[in-house]
């Protein structure tokens, strides 16, 4: 039974790890529909790179899926409207902090979550959050290959003039070097 997956980030910038995540998802999922959301106004981080700027990026990295921005601040909004069929895809690092976020077990009640896991992580800290959860039979987990990289790793490299074509798509690379995007500022230190 294929479903709806929906993938929600800053996107600051989009890189190889979301593209896996994605891909490895859509494939343990039947996923046929992905939207990818790029959060406007994230409320747990300061974002400088304009929406518009992070959605081009996505929309650069997920040629074929569809793009989207996201004004709303919080999850529970953002899933609040999607069918039972429908997955909200998170990393085991999201998962391990997901009973901070707004209304988790409401998040629940509307979709299910896929939680990707890597080799050696640590499953204790992931089921002492699903043993809180009231449903957590509805949250499931799929491997996929570690991917060690970060967005702000990322905007670090570009920032020290190092490459990041292995580490984001060629056409995220080429847009982020067209703009000039994570540059030090002039005359700033």
């Amino acid at each position: 039974m294929s479903c709806t997956g929906l993938l929600g980030g800053t996107f600051n910038p989009p890189h190889n790890g979301h593209v896996k995540l994605a891909e490895t998802a859509k494939r343990h999922f039947d996923i046929d529909r992905l939207r990818v959301h790029v959060s406007a106004n994230p409320p747990h981080k300061r974002v400088d790179v304009a929406v518009e700027t992070r959605l081009a990026l996505a929309r650069l990295a997920f040629p074929n899926e569809i793009v989207v921005r996201d004004d709303n601040p919080y999850s529970i909004d953002t899933v609040s409207g999607f069918g039972d069929d429908a997955i909200f895809l998170v990393g085991a690092d999201q998962f391990a902090k997901f009973l901070t976020w707004r209304e988790p077990d409401e998040i629940l009640a509307h979709v299910r979550l896929g939680v990707a896991t890597r080799p050696g992580y640590a499953h204790e800290n992931l089921d002492a959050v699903l043993s809180q959860l009231r449903r957590p039979e509805r949250v499931e987990f799929f491997d996929m290959d570690p991917v060690p990289i970060s967005s702000s790793d990322i905007r670090r490299l570009v920032a020290e003039g190092e490459p990041i074509g292995e580490l984001v798509p060629l056409a995220v690379a080429d847009e982020i070097e067209r703009l000039g995007l994570y540059r030090p500022r002039a005359g700033v230190s």
